[in-house]
């Protein structure tokens, strides 16, 4: 468990680090959201679009990956649901919770996975992210419209998935990959260098994003949302894992991804559809902040 400490230790570094620079104001407040934008839209679409293309996906057992992931987020978000009556939140606190239990940052667990378990990691992370995004934007979008003020047909709900960068990323690689295309010189070189560097800033964007003065709004709900999202959430990924045969490296994989923290893009959700964005914003902190030390137990007990 130590070597798991050591190894996560640089990814949470680097995010001690972003909160530092926002906090100094450096390199200015104009930077962050950009470089967040920069990431997401483009770097890290090119890493899992190489990462999908070029991996060897043939003895990955796919479904039963999807079906362990997806069974997970239901059960976690079914419970959260669940909890409405002792969480004295309010129908918007509900939908900041509900996120807050299911949806994963997609840069920690990227730092983390490459970190531990390097391409043969990443290759399962690319399925995982695919699965695991889809599922997460559909529920996070339909709890959002019947809790909040807001209505949307099922083409908003499509299009907001339809439209996610990193889904693209990973049906381009997924169809590339199948077709036995060759992916090599300059267009692989290219991706790759893009890829690098969607790790770092990534990681410096989840820091400049901390909200520390949010920590004590709804401590029953913060309470809860970390319990929800810290243990029950990769509990129930490598419980689902084991009944359906899913071992090694992609078990390992699966866990440690739903063990990270609330990603920073629930937030944006949170304030666009009618959600707690500010109860969001110390959910986020907080499970950021917590997940140091829950990640490499959840890896150490789960797997």
């Amino acid at each position: 468990m130590l070597t798991t400490f050591g190894a996560l230790a640089p990814v949470f570094l680097l995010i001690a680090l972003g909160w530092l620079l926002r906090a100094r104001g450096f390199p200015g407040e104009a930077f962050w959201p950009a470089a967040e934008r920069l990431v997401y839209f483009v770097l890290f679409p090119a890493l899992l679009f190489l990462v999908t293309a070029t991996s060897e996906l043939a003895g990955f057992r796919v479904l039963p990956l999807a079906a362990a992931l997806i069974g997970a987020i239901l059960a976690v978000g079914a419970l959260a649901l669940a909890l409405r009556p002792w969480l004295r939140v309010g129908d918007a606190g509900l939908t900041t919770v509900f996120q807050g239990a299911i949806r994963n940052n997609i840069f920690v667990g990227l730092g983390a996975t490459g970190t531990l378990y390097g391409e043969a990691g990443l290759a399962v992370l690319g399925i995982v992210i695919f699965v695991v995004v889809a599922t997460v934007n559909l529920l996070s979008v339909v709890v959002l419209i019947h809790y909040g003020n807001r209505h949307a047909g099922p083409r908003e709900l499509i299009g907001s998935v339809a439209r996610n960068p990193l889904i693209l990323a990973c049906l381009s690689g997924f169809a590339l990959n199948s077709l036995g295309a060759d992916l090599t010189g300059v267009p692989h070189d290219t991706l790759a260098i893009l890829g690098q560097a969607s790790l770092t800033l990534g990681l410096l964007c989840v820091g400049a994003g901390l909200e520390l003065a949010q920590l004590g709004r709804s401590r029953l709900a913060a309470l809860a949302t970390c319990v929800l999202k810290l243990v029950l959430m990769p509990s129930a990924a490598a419980l689902a894992c084991r009944l359906l045969g899913i071992e090694g490296v992609t078990a390992a994989v699966a866990v440690l991804f739903t063990a990270g923290p609330i990603a920073p893009s629930s937030y944006v959700l949170a304030r666009q559809l009618g959600g707690d964005a500010p109860l969001m914003a110390g959910l986020i902190t907080l499970t950021t902040i917590a997940a140091a030390l829950t990640m490499p137990l959840a890896l150490a007990l789960l797997t």
